[in-house]
């Protein structure tokens, strides 16, 4: 029976989780398994892989064979190189404390890769969420002189109505004031002379 390290998926339409499981090659994809031994989420960033290391290792040295998928993930977490270093041992290359040593700064320089790009996209959301912040602020600042250059624009046109209107009515009313028609006896005075 050919043994398979493969993922088994789970999970709503278009938001995928998938189940790392233990299953014969037979067996359909979402079907009978052997064991499960860890889960991954490719939604979030970046995808969380949580797998059982030990029991992983395990059934690689029991000669169980990972999809591509699969294998990529398991280097990912170490366990392929774990898996390598281990089979140095059993042959007799290397020592068991040389192989802890090895893959133990490899976990450290692997954790510090994963943290720093965690840091990394955490900060360039911030950065995204600042530059948004600002252009909405500078957005808003635009209206608000666009507001007040408008209300500015119809006070001076009020004004400059009233004065206007002022003006059109003080001529009005020094007019008959200024030019009063003379009176009738002095028409008269002036026709006759």
């Amino acid at each position: 029976m050919a043994v398979k390290i493969r993922l088994a998926r789970r999970g709503r339409k278009k938001m995928a989780i998938y189940d790392v499981v233990i299953a014969d090659a037979r067996a359909p994809r979402d079907g009978r398994f052997i064991e499960k031994i860890g889960s991954y989420n490719p939604n979030t960033d970046p995808a969380s892989i949580n797998i059982n290391n030990d029991r992983a290792l395990k059934w690689l040295m029991n000669g169980a064979q990972p999809t591509d998928t699969v294998k990529a993930m398991l280097s990912y977490r170490g366990v392929m190189l774990k898996k390598h270093l281990q089979v140095g041992v059993v042959k007799g290359a290397i020592t068991q404390e040389q192989a802890d040593e090895k893959f133990q700064s490899w976990l450290e320089g692997k954790e510090k890769a994963i943290s720093s790009k965690v840091e990394k996209i955490q900060t360039a959301k911030e950065s995204v969420k600042k530059a948004a912040l600002e252009a909405e602020t500078a957005k808003n600042q635009a209206r608000l002189d666009a507001i007040k250059e408008r209300e500015d624009a119809a006070k001076a046109a009020a004004e400059a109505e009233a004065k206007a209107a002022e003006a059109a009515a003080a001529p009005a009313e020094e007019a008959p004031a200024e030019g009063e028609a003379p009176a009738a006896g002095e028409e008269a005075s002036e026709d006759k002379a």
